[in-house]
């Protein structure tokens, strides 16, 4: 096991009727800029929660962050935040509005370019406070400290990330995805079987504590992401959803394991050039990277066969060829489609793709560092 240091501020306060609690986790004085996406929470009755739970605070909406959050919207957000002297956000949606919530808190104690947080990865020492009320399980947002923003503009889609901008504070009420509609949980379950894997499916350090959480959460995920697409109002299912994917990415598998994150990377650009969404591409991609890559993955691509699919008969090649197979069934099953054909995109795009790679940087991507620009093309050609 690699040396680590483990640690999370975020506090989590899990379950049904649990948005009520906002009384008590923000400031009594504060001046609050809630941030949100499509208008949902309009709907299932989410923000009355809030607003209720809010009391007389002084408060602001600010919508429309977007499903891949834009620079430009979020700047946006920024300028509403300073008008209004906001001294604490509230994240109030899925992933892609605490990713862009964080962005925005970081953004309003820059003194800079706020592209540059992305662009040059120049440090954030310090950011606005922030919670998050929880409504779409998937990236594990609500108790990390990263952060992916799309610069529209530029054809750019970039992270950062910064011990400044964990949530104080997440809600996760699982009955707020209720009303979720089928895309987006399937999305979701996607997005936290990949993250897992990024953080899995490498090489063996003998960290048996983090293989054995790491597997157990791919089961589970396994196990209820078809019930929550079958039963949208079981609360076990959706209360065992939601709970997987905060721990998919809180940083507790992924301490002191090697982490790839290759596939995110080439993800990033797919969703940048043709507008798929990020678990799409996570779909795409995974299944061509872990073939392309069989050898340097061989021991976990094994033991990962073994544990999570029960592969045990055939060959060692045999096996971990049906390992990648279950596993986009599995997102198939998901009705998450696996191949950029299912999407209608050819090979044209390939030589854009990695060209957008090199110019971010990506040339040396995943556990080795050896997911060159040349295995990356393979890798979409293979996924196409």
């Amino acid at each position: 096991m690699q040396n680590f240091t483990f640690h999370n501020p975020t506090k989590i306060i899990f379950g049904a009727g649990q948005i009520a609690a906002l009384d008590a986790e923000v400031p009594r004085e504060a001046r609050v800029l809630i941030t949100s996406g499509g208008g949902s929470i309009k709907s299932n009755g989410v923000l009355a929660q809030v607003q209720a739970a809010l009391g007389d605070r002084v408060s602001f909406v600010f919508g429309g962050i977007e499903p891949n959050p834009t620079y430009e919207t979020l700047m946006e957000a920024v300028a509403l935040a300073r008008e209004k002297n906001i001294d604490f956000l509230l994240a109030v949606g899925g992933g892609s509005v605490i990713d862009g919530t964080k962005f925005i808190a970081a953004a309003l104690k820059f003194d800079g370019e706020p592209w540059d947080i992305l662009a040059k990865q120049t440090p954030v020492h310090d950011a606005v406070p922030f919670g998050s009320v929880l409504t779409l399980p998937a990236t594990g947002s609500e108790m990390n400290n990263g952060s992916v923003v799309s610069y529209r503009a530029k054809g750019d889609k970039l992270f950062f990330t910064s011990d400044a901008t964990y949530p104080v504070f997440s809600v996760l009420d699982p009955t707020t995805t209720y009303s979720l509609p089928p895309r987006q949980i399937a999305n979701g379950v996607v997005d936290a079987f990949v993250h897992i894997v990024e953080q899995y499916l490498t090489y063996p350090v003998e960290a048996k504590v983090q293989d054995r959480f790491a597997e157990g959460l791919l089961i589970t995920l396994t196990e209820v992401g078809p019930q929550a697409l079958a039963e949208p109002h079981n609360y076990d299912v959706r209360a065992n959803l939601m709970w997987t994917a905060t721990l998919a990415l809180n940083g507790l598998i992924g301490s002191g394991v090697p982490q790839d994150w290759a596939t995110h990377m080439l993800g990033h650009e797919l969703t940048a050039l043709h507008g798929l969404d990020h678990a799409q591409t996570l779909a795409i991609v995974l299944p061509a990277m872990l073939t392309v890559r069989r050898e340097q993955k061989r021991g976990k691509l094994l033991q990962y066969a073994e544990r999570v699919w029960n592969i045990t008969q055939g060959t060692e090649d045999e096996r971990i060829t049906a390992a990648i197979a279950a596993t986009r069934e599995f997102f198939e099953r998901m009705t998450v489609a696996t191949r950029l054909s299912d999407y209608q995109i050819g090979d044209g795009s390939i030589d854009t793709l990695i060209a957008k790679l090199t110019e971010h940087g990506m040339t040396a991507l995943g556990e080795d560092g050896d997911v060159t620009p040349e295995i990356s093309r393979q890798v979409y050609q293979l996924a196409v």
